[in-house]
Formats: C-alpha cells, structure tokens, sequence
C-alpha cells in the first residue's frame, strides 16, 4: 500500500488496485494553513498580498444581504403557538415520531410568515433576507496568495506566477455573474510577483463584516497530493468497486481517496451537500476546480454552513470569468 503522511491508505493505494481511476485522477495540492505571521512574499492565507500601487484596490458594489426584523402582531404569536401546540399533540397521540403540520395550518403558518425564512420564538419576530447595496464601495480583503513555486501545476496564465483571491466579508445574493451562489463577492487576480515594484497599502477593513469571513493570518505548508473525483462522476461498477474495497479496510471512499476535504489547489470538488451541479462556462465548457476555501481550522473562517467556497475556471480560455459554489 502507499499510506499518506498521516498513514492512510492514499489515492495512489486505490489506483494500484483499480488502474482505471488513473484516468480520472487529478494532481491537487493540500496548503494546510497554520497560525503565524506570513510575509509579503509568502504564499499564506489571510496574510499581506503584493498588490501594486499603480493599480485600484478592489472594491465590492454588489448588494449585500442584510437581516430584516419584523415583530408579529399578539394575534399571529397566538396563532403560531396555537398551531405548534397542535402540531405537539398529534405526535403524542402518535407516540412519537416526526411533527405534521394540517394543510389548513400550513397555509395559515405561509400567511403569517409572508415570504420571510425564518421566525424568532424568543422575539416573536419574522427575520427575511434582503439585498441592499452598500452605502459607500467596500473594500475587498485579502483570503488567500499562492505563488507559482509552491504550488507546482498552479494553472497562471502565461507571464504570471502569483494567484491573489480576495473578497468583501458579507453575504451577497447572486452577485453579478454568479447564478445560484449566495456568499462573499471574491475577486481573483493572477499576476507577475517580478512586476510588482511599488506595494499598495491596503485600505481599512470595510464597516460591515460577517463573523467567520475574515481569515486569522496563517502560514502554509502545501503537499502535492493525487485527488479522484466524487462517485457522481465516476462509471458506476468502478466507483461500487472501490467503495466496497475502503469500506472492506473500515474506510470511506468519499473524503479519504475522492475529493480530498480541506485547502486546496486544484483537484476534484466535493458535492456532499447536493447532488453533482455541473458547473459550466459561458463558453459552454465544463470547469474545473481552481481552488477550495475550508470552513474552521486555523483561519478560522466559516462559509456557507461550516462548508467550503470554491472557485471554478475555464480550462478552455483563462479570459473566462470565475466561477463560485458553496457546499
């Protein structure tokens, strides 16, 4: 077998035993971020970034998602209760088992609620999400710099050897060119550390953050790493095969040999919140994962439900926008 540092099995071990998964293996690489104090020149997360002083800091215009309180009146809190109570009632008659709610009561509970996700029984207040834009451009923060040698494979396009990602630290709904993402606006930059003479001081921090979108700074410590894809996207009898093989040995294939969890550069995305979303250019090209935003750890961020942001490219045309998803 052929374990990784930790002394697990590693997708090598599972490619020796079924050659057919090499075709589907892609090189990844693990940053394992750790708290410390990265340089200017370091690739890290959360860290300084080399951006030139000729060139604007990016800012977000995107609206941002912003939480509206809406007290109940005493006589939609009564009927609200009342329904809960109802609700408790028919499950103990039941002995147990899940709550059910009367349709009549459900068309009741969508009146009350009247568009908005959640309900506060402590307040008694009704909570929706709207999109407002920002009163003045918010400055976008440094999340992450990768340079070209520490990360062999890094796809810059030609004359470049440094990726930049940053983003405005609130949640925004569907910024422009990001169907179905609800998250931080990010911005990408690859460019040519040698051209960077003049250090552009980054702004403050924008007045409005979301808590868990701003990265403790952190140090990295990459390890190239074989990744293989997620079974939605493997032929079925292959990725049976393999899954009976981890689980003969107590593994799962899933985030031990398929869609490596964590920091990463490249590799396979993982879809353990969803079925497969394809994720496609405007060109009409499916993309491949660029890089993979973690939730905790030591940055100590959270995205999305303590999940991972990550952003697709092209492999087609690197002119092509990014593309986000949040699982």
């Amino acid at each position: 077998m052929t374990p990784d540092v930790s002394g697990t099995p590693s997708p090598r071990t599972l490619i020796e035993h079924f050659p057919a998964l090499a075709e589907h293996a892609r090189p990844a690489t693990l940053l394992r971020p750790s708290a410390g104090a990265p340089g200017l020149y370091d690739s890290s997360v959360g860290g300084p970034v080399l951006w030139p002083s000729d060139e604007p800091w990016p800012t977000c215009r995107a609206p941002h998602l912003v939480y509206k309180r809406e007290k109940l009146s005493d006589r939609d809190r009564e009927t609200l209760q009342d329904i809960d109570r109802r609700m408790k009632e028919r499950r103990q008659a039941r002995g147990g088992g899940a709550y059910e709610i009367a349709a009549e009561d459900a068309r009741t509970q969508e009146r009350i609620m009247a568009g908005a996700g959640v309900l506060d029984k402590i307040t008694w207040e009704r909570i929706r999400s709207v999109s407002e834009p920002h009163a003045l451009p918010a400055p976008m923060i440094p999340v992450l710099q990768l340079f070209s040698r520490d990360v062999p494979g890094l796809p810059c396009p030609p004359g470049t050897d440094l990726l930049q990602l940053l983003w405005c630290p609130d949640d925004h709904a569907e910024p422009p060119g990001q169907p179905g993402y609800w998250g931080p606006s990010v911005e990408v930059r690859f460019r040519s550390a040698a051209g960077v003479t003049e250090i552009h001081e980054p702004p403050g921090p924008p007045q409005e953050t979301k808590g868990g979108y701003v990265p403790r700074p952190c140090v990295l410590e990459p390890v190239g790493v074989i990744d293989l894809p997620d079974r939605d996207e493997l032929p079925e009898a292959l990725v049976e095969a393999a899954e009976n093989w981890a689980e003969e040995r107590g593994l799962e294939y899933a985030r031990t040999f398929g869609c490596l969890p964590g920091w990463k550069a490249g590799g396979w995305p993982s879809w353990h919140l969803t079925d497969l979303v394809p994720i496609d250019c405007v060109c009409g090209s499916r993309m491949r994962l660029l890089l993979t935003v973690d939730s905790g750890e030591a940055p100590g961020l959270r995205v999305g439900r303590s999940g991972e942001l990550r952003v697709f490219v092209c492999p087609s045309d690197d002119s092509h926008p990014f593309r986000l998803n949040i699982q």
